[in-house]
């Protein structure tokens, strides 16, 4: 087991060791060289997501190596605070480990043993975060509920979450009907947005912005995650997209060839076709 661990460790050591070599001002790389946080948030997002992807399709390579490129996306942060002076490698692990035992009563502190339900964590847990951040020193105004949801979450998740937030002080719908009507309500305001003698394009933005944030409502009083629902929403249109693609091939057209009229007759044939397979 002493081994094992050692050769972890070694490769823990090698990935920083090639991070430093790959931030190196003369023999370094020239795209890692000029990065920095700023520059990197939008790739961390995207290889998230892309760990989510390959989970979906259930290949453990993938997987693992989407993980590793996610995890790079850590190591980088780490090394540019580094270079700054704020912050090692090291640093990041042991603020994480310290974090998961303090949020872990029932694990590692006074409560182990104890039986919890999913309520009681999802209650505890909130509870130790709102503690760590009156902890916290430097605030101009009192915390507020919504202060622990992060602002730069994806759209979908970061509404849910908002959401949620505010439902556990009771601050919610009562049941999925209101919420049907909530979300009627909105796509009417949008027709009239778009109907209107001078359409105005930030009022448009805004209604369909709150249609989406009451749909993302919707989703989450009936169970289902919003962010989940789409993705598996677009990789159906992509499945159906290429049926209509393969479609036409078979009759030897281009999509760019055919009318409109013809793309939809097309698409309605495969989608009958994929609900025939269920």
């Amino acid at each position: 087991m002493q081994d094992e661990n050692s050769f972890k460790l070694a490769n823990v050591s090698r990935l920083l060791s090639i991070m430093a070599q790959l931030r190196h001002p003369e023999h370094g790389c020239p795209w890692d060289v000029k990065q920095t946080m700023a520059s990197l948030t939008r790739y961390t997002i995207e290889e998230a997501y892309e760990v989510a992807d390959a989970i979906a399709s259930g290949n453990a390579a993938d997987i693992r190596d989407e993980l590793g490129d996610l995890l790079f996306q850590v190591v980088f942060y780490a090394q540019l605070a580094d270079e700054d002076g704020l912050f090692h490698f090291d640093d990041v692990a042991n603020t994480l480990c310290e974090k998961l035992i303090r949020r872990h009563p029932h694990v590692f502190g006074d409560e182990t043993g104890a039986v919890l339900s999913d309520e009681d964590l999802s209650e505890q847990w909130a509870r130790i975060k709102a503690e760590e951040k009156k902890g916290k020193e430097g605030q101009e105004r009192e915390p507020s509920l919504l202060d622990a949801v992060p602002r730069g979450l994806p759209a979908l998740m970061f509404a849910q979450k908002l959401q949620k937030a505010c439902a556990k002080v009771g601050f919610d719908w009562p049941d999925t009907l209101p919420v049907l009507a909530k979300v009627r309500e909105e796509v009417d305001e949008i027709q009239q947005e778009v109907e209107a003698p001078s359409p105005n394009q930030e009022a448009i933005e805004e209604e369909i912005g709150d249609a989406l944030f009451a749909m993302v409502n919707l989703a989450r009083h009936c169970k289902v995650d919003a962010d989940t629902a789409l993705r598996k929403a677009s990789h159906k249109f992509i499945d159906r997209f290429n049926g209509v693609e393969n479609a036409a091939a078979q009759q030897q057209k281009t999509l760019s060839a055919l009318s409109l009229n013809e793309m939809e007759a097309l698409w309605q044939q495969v989608k009958a076709a994929s609900k025939g397979k269920g």
